[in-house]
This record gives C-alpha cells, structure tokens and sequence, in this order.
C-alpha cells in the first residue's frame, strides 16, 4: 500500500492506509496502546488494541521506526484532527536502547543546558519544536533567495580555501596546503566584487571563517554569511534601501507564514517600518551618552550597549526593530570601502542592527583603480602581492560604482526565533571549546 505522510492523513478518513515513521511516543490508557509516529511532515496517532501488535513493540525504545496500516477515523483531539484504529504494526528498524533525551517535550536552551542540547544535537533534532528552528531558517533562506532572483541577482561560490586574507588582520585559520601557506576564507569580499564586472549582481550564502578568541552569545567559529555585492549603484542610499527592502520582506513574509512555531519559542512581535531609521554613529553616541550619563563621545565603534540601546530607542520613537548607524568612522576603514567625500572622518558604511545586535555592515566599495591602491598601501597591504593580482585586474580592465554588505544569516535566524545565543540557531554549531558533533 502506498505510504501516506501524517499530514495527509485527515484527507483520508474512512480508508485504510500506511504510514511509515519513527516512534515519537507511547502511552498506555485504559488498556489501549497510543502510538505516535514521527515523519517529515509531522505526527499520526494510532491506536493498538490488539494484544498481538501490542507485544510487537514490547522492549522498543522512541526512535524504532515502523511501518503501521489501520482505519482513518476523526478524532479532534488526535495531532492533525484524525488518527489510526486497529493497528497492524510492521517493525522495520528496532531499537532498545533508551535515548539520552526525551524528545517528546520542549528541550531547555538554559545557558546551563546547552552543552547537554548541542552533544545530544543528532537525538535532538527530532523534537519537533527543535526542527522548527531550522525549518524557520531554511524559509528565511528561501525568502532570501527569491527577493534576490526577482532583483536579478546571480547565485556564485566562491572558494573557502584562498591564499590572502581579504579582511585583515590575525584571525584566519592557517593551513598548509600542499607546501604553501593558505587560509580558511573569513569572506568572499574580492571574489564577489570582481564578478560585479560580469554579472553586476552577485549574491552568496556559505560560510566564513573567524579565528577569534571570543567566547559569547554572539560569535561562533564557523558561520553562515550571505553576501551581496551590486554595481551601478549611484548612493549609498540606494544600497541601504535595497538591504532593507530585502530584509523587511524576508522578516514579514516568515512571520506570516510561521507564526504558530514563532509563538511556541514566545518570539517577540515583529515590528518593523518599509524604511529603516538611520542615524549616525556620532548621532547614536550622543544619544546614548546623554539618555544613559556614560560617556561615549570619543569611542569609535559602537558598544554592545549602544546597539541595544539605540534598538529600544528605535523601536519605541520609530516604530522599527531594524536601524542603520552610518557614516562609520574611518578607524573601522577598510582598503576596498570609500571614504566619505562630505566627510573623510568617516566611511560610507553602514551597520544593520536589528533587536540590540549587528547583522550587516553594508558599505560603498572604493572602484577608482589608483585610489583602491593607494588605500592598501596605507593599510601595508602589497597591491603587488599574488593574492590580489586578479583582484585588481578586475579595476585596472573596468568596474562600475558598487556596494554591498556581508549579512550574519545565524543572527538573524537566532532574533527572528527570540533565541538567547546564536549557536542555538545553528545545526551544529563551532566555537573555540566545540569541534564535534
């Protein structure tokens, strides 16, 4: 008999069918045997009563995975409004041992459970408020994906093994690769700005590497990054709003469509204006020192303190979750962005925070040859050496005006779900004490 999925089996009461699964759970009531089987698509009830296929499961564990045939009958109370009487239970792959956790309730993501979640991730993963998390994610991917075709963006790899370092820096892991010295990709930065001469609009969605020493909620070895890279762009205006078009239609479009998950992990409301307030990092600085007494005048960067803080402000005065802090100073310049004409103290950058955290730093890139070269001179960096030989071929032979940004995906699923930590919203995550699984 053909397999039917648990989700179908409401639209099939009255006939007899098969569904094929794991078991999610079992209890005994009234001298009756309920079972709850667990595929793709979700969970079937079905009720045993005979004593025969009763003993079939005698010393099985949650997980044996079944094939089970019975009568389709109405049942509001039963997961998806129906369930299966009179069980005949096939035993497909046995198992004995009981599991290290119980997947049939909520798991903790306590700070202090979350060594036992991420060691046990492989039992994990089948509690189906744990999929939830990465069926989220893989919607925001999709959402993603699809702003971007309809802006006729084309999809690259880049590769993850590279002889530079695009960013700068120390915190690259090293490698020998067969005799010469390589590195783990922190970013697809030059890769993805010299395809702006072919297709003028790139994007990619792969991981990146940061050997930092930073134990955090917020940073992980090893995480998943899209980035974008678009030419004849004439503003950095036109980029903003291009990064946050694309990221309020991800966010409200998940929210439609997920909300029932979203209200399980009590994920905030989503508030969110189609324009994005922007303020400086001068402007939030001032803001902060005058609201808080802590004087931030002098500091460059923005303070962890700071992005929440002008979050809440945001939230609360504009009614958005998601700000712009622009005109970064030119302390966090890098070679390949452009200085700011109106104002050489600070850079055409802009980062994107979103509910007290960066997700992206969304800059205008430098695409006069000579000055691009004059810039890595005054950063040390040898235009001659190997690594960026066709780095600046592609400005040498043409490219346009140009902009992007390299957009934390991990981040934004983990505040999206109104996660605690980041590495709770990756499948497997890695960090300076975690490696497997």
């Amino acid at each position: 008999m053909q397999r039917v999925l648990a989700r179908e089996t409401k639209e099939n009461i009255g006939k007899n069918i098969t569904v094929k699964g794991w078991i999610h759970k079992k209890r005994l009531l009234g001298g009756l045997t309920f079972i709850n089987v667990r595929d793709r698509s979700g969970l079937v009830q079905i009720v045993i009563n005979d004593k025969d296929e009763v003993e079939k499961l005698r010393g099985l564990q949650v997980g044996t995975i079944v094939e089970i045939s019975g009568n389709v009958v109405d049942e509001t109370r039963a997961p998806g409004g129906a369930e299966l009487h009179e069980g005949v239970i096939t035993v497909v792959v046995p198992v004995v041992d009981e599991p290290p956790i119980e997947i049939d309730k909520p798991l903790s993501h306590k700070p202090e459970n979350l060594d036992t979640l991420f060691d046990n991730r492989v039992i994990g993963l089948r509690n189906l408020s744990e999929q939830g998390i990465f069926r989220i994610r893989s919607q925001i991917l999709k959402n993603i994906r699809t702003f971007l075709d309809s802006n006729d963006f084309v999809e690259i790899q880049s590769p993850k093994i590279v002889a530079g370092n695009a960013e700068g820096g120390a915190e690259v892991f090293k490698l020998d690769y067969f005799g010469k010295e390589a590195s783990l990709a922190q970013s697809p930065q030059l890769y993805k700005q010299m395809m702006v001469g072919a297709f003028e609009r790139v994007f990619e969605i792969g991981p990146a590497f940061r050997a930092e020493l930073s134990a955090t909620t917020r940073h992980v070895s090893e995480v998943t990054m899209l980035d974008i890279e678009m030419g004849f762009i004439d503003t950095h205006e036109e980029l903003l709003d291009f990064i946050q078009d694309m990221v309020y239609d991800a966010a409200t479009k998940i929210y439609e469509d997920y909300s029932d998950i979203l209200k399980k992990f009590n994920a905030p409301e989503l508030k969110l204006t189609k324009k994005f307030p922007r303020y400086t990092v001068a402007q939030i600085h001032e803001m902060y020192s005058k609201a808080t007494g802590e004087n931030t005048l002098n500091d460059k960067d923005l303070s962890p303190a700071e992005e929440r803080w002008i979050c809440d402000y945001a939230k609360k005065h504009d009614g958005s979750e998601a700000v712009f802090a622009t005109e970064l100073p030119i302390e966090a310049h890098k070679f390949y962005q452009k200085i700011n004409p109106d104002n050489p103290k600070t850079v055409l950058a802009a980062d994107l925070l979103f509910r007290g955290i960066e997700l992206a730093t969304c800059p205008m890139r430098e695409n006069n040859f000579e000055t691009l070269t004059n810039q890595m001179k005054e950063k040390d960096i040898d235009p001659n050496a190997p690594g960026f030989e066709s780095y600046l071929k592609a400005f040498k032979y043409g490219l346009p005006s140009h902009g992007g940004c390299g957009f934390g995906i991990d981040r934004f699923v983990e505040k999206i779900v109104g996660l605690d930590n980041v590495k709770e919203a990756i499948l497997f995550p890695r960090d300076i004490n975690r490696l497997v699984p």
